[in-house]
């Protein structure tokens, strides 16, 4: 089985990009310290799940953040480009992140229901579809196959941290075009723009920003995916225009006005939730619409965000 699907993954993403990214799967499952960004990874330390899961029902605010997974807010963000072209003046993007769509059927069958009824034209998802960091995934691929059947194509996406590169065939079936340091055209009329996406930077480190961007024509306007915007700088001094990003939850469990005890990444901290600009670039990071480590939100509503583009 190792061998077989490694054989696909190279056919696909070419051997080294295939190698590298199971080889650090295999070999850096579950570790709590070390790798990634981040020195400590909490996601991987399954026992303090339990304790803050005890502790937020010890303390009366597991049942209102549980029932808080269910009301997800739909965001709003207009960019404006000056070089973009007036046939994709209002261009609607729905983006969506950190689903762990595994974690919580409830909040899904939610986020199912909310989707429905959004227009939009095309859809973008960055990353974190697994609730764990490793082991088994048929669960998630179910659930997300749910969900693909009530997305309106084109669905494009990337890998996150939570994420095994063993699942790209799966998901690739289901019509997601996933973007692993790669890009694609979008057509309007005789015009187009430039969308790309990088595989995981945060645990996996394993974006290339400059092979994602390297045949984007220079006049382009140009869209990043990246499951966490702390590549923001390599991003903007690539001359992308704008990048999606995900992966910090908005902090999911934070202090009254939304301010987040801890974001699980290195990067300014007005860059953890919401529409941020790095000298030219515009970026939006997603609050995520689904839980991480434990099934609650506390001032820190699940989201997700149609932006819309604009000439400016």
């Amino acid at each position: 089985m190792q061998k077989e699907i490694l054989q696909k993954l190279e056919k696909r993403l070419g051997t080294i990009h295939a190698r590298q990214r199971l080889g650090i799967e295999t070999d850096k499952e579950q570790h709590v310290f070390g790798g990634g960004l981040n020195f400590f990874h909490p996601e991987n330390w399954y026992s303090i799940h339990s304790l803050i899961r005890y502790t937020l029902r010890i303390t009366g605010f597991y049942g209102r953040g549980w029932r808080n997974t269910l009301n997800i807010h739909v965001r709003n963000n207009d960019i404006l480009l000056d070089n973009l072209p007036p046939e994709f003046d209002g261009y609607t993007i729905l983006h969506m992140s950190d689903l762990h769509a595994d974690m919580n059927p409830p909040a899904m069958e939610a986020l199912i229901n909310t989707v429905g009824e959004l227009e939009y034209d095309i859809c973008v998802l960055t990353g974190d579809y697994r609730a764990q960091t490793s082991g088994s995934f048929e669960r998630v691929l179910q659930e997300m196959e749910t969900l693909c059947e009530n997305l309106s194509s084109p669905v494009y996406g990337i890998l996150g941290n939570h994420d095994s590169i063993r699942m790209l065939p799966d998901m690739e079936s289901m019509g997601i075009q996933m973007l692993l340091n790669e890009q694609v055209s979008l057509h309007r009329g005789e015009e187009s723009i430039s969308l790309a996406g990088v595989d995981d930077p945060h645990y996996y480190r394993v974006d290339n920003v400059e092979k994602a961007a390297e045949n984007i024509p220079p006049d382009n306007v140009s869209l990043l995916l990246s499951h966490t915007p702390e590549i923001y700088r390599q991003a903007a001094h690539a001359g992308f225009d704008a990048m999606f990003c995900g992966h910090t939850h908005g902090g999911q469990i934070c202090l009254p006005g939304g301010v987040p005890i801890t974001l699980d990444a290195k990067l300014p901290r007005h860059m953890g939730k919401g529409a941020w600009r790095y000298n030219s670039m515009q970026g939006y990071t997603s609050a995520g619409a689904g839980t991480c480590i434990v099934s609650v939100r506390i001032n820190c509503p699940p989201e997700i965000t149609l932006h819309r583009l604009r000439c400016a």
